[in-house]
């Protein structure tokens, strides 16, 4: 049985409502489910129930909002901002184009595809069930004396809240590996994209350079957590991030999963040596 989802209801934050703080929504539409006391799922490197792993990573994602963009800079050296400048240029986003990104909250990759595309582009739609990402990128938008061009909904990649063929491309960066279900993640994205739409996926990934697997392991495990704890105040936190990152497939494996979801014309770019990677696919 599909996910019940009332487009009517859209948690949905304009220009008309960037003054008031964006809430989480108990209406969102959960993402399927196992039966009662019965699957599993990985939090890190703890095996945790599904129907609780949503809630945690949540808690997650609360703790490190505010200091999002520092955590990122922990976790890529900096280097995240190239990463990211590498996605937009792949994509190549075009004025005209109706575009969500996925696990945006901090609005970062919008605001990015919005100064690529200039005064011409649609709005861009940001979908975070995070209410406190969501937040933090609304003020970031308003610092930045942008009070239009993007729309702002509170929903689940697992259950995204827009009908069927409702975009152009589809983006999602460092948000894929927190979904307790990364199959249905992707066959949303497919689903909610038009013919001939474009997906790209940008996440940590496997390391494929010698030695520099060790050492990103060792910084990862042990610099990171301990950066965690003095610079943002929660080793824990951190610890799963890291944690999270080596439970997530690697490049062929994501790719494989992709093609399964029914994208063609599948495509990987490593960077960093694999520390992070881009997918790419078509639904035609």
């Amino acid at each position: 049985m599909g996910v019940k989802r009332d487009f009517n209801r859209l948690v949905h934050y304009g220009p008309q409502t960037m003054a008031q703080p964006i809430e989480s929504d108990p209406t969102i539409a959960p993402g399927p489910q196992g039966a009662p006391g019965g699957d599993t799922t990985h939090f890190g490197y703890r095996t945790v129930a599904e129907a609780e792993k949503a809630g945690m990573v949540r808690e997650v994602f609360d703790a490190v909002a505010p200091k999002y963009d520092l955590m990122n800079d922990l976790m890529s050296a900096g280097i995240h901002r190239l990463w990211k400048g590498a996605m937009i240029d792949w994509l190549a986003p075009r004025a005209g184009q109706s575009i969500v990104d996925v696990a945006g909250g901090t609005g970062d990759i919008a605001f990015r595809m919005l100064e690529r595309m200039g005064a011409a582009a649609l709005p861009v739609t940001i979908c975070d069930i995070n209410a406190e990402m969501l937040n933090v990128g609304r003020n970031r938008a308003i610092d930045k004396g942008r009070l239009d061009g993007i729309n702002w909904i509170c929903g689940n990649a697992e259950a995204l809240p827009f009908p069927d063929m409702s975009f152009d491309a589809c983006t999602i960066a460092f948000g894929l590996r927190n979904v307790t279900h990364i199959d249905q993640a992707i066959a949303e994205a497919w689903r909610v994209l038009k013919p001939g739409g474009r997906w790209i996926c940008l996440e940590f990934s496997k390391v494929l350079v010698p030695m520099l697997d060790k050492l990103y392991d060792a910084y990862s495990f042990r610099v990171l957590p301990w950066l965690g704890g003095v610079v943002a105040g929660d080793r824990e936190a951190y610890r799963y991030l890291a944690e999270s990152i080596r439970r997530f497939p690697d490049q062929k494996n994501l790719a494989s999963r992709m093609e399964a979801a029914g994208f063609a014309q599948v495509k990987v770019r490593n960077l960093s040596g694999g520390i992070a990677a881009i997918h790419s696919g078509w639904r035609i």
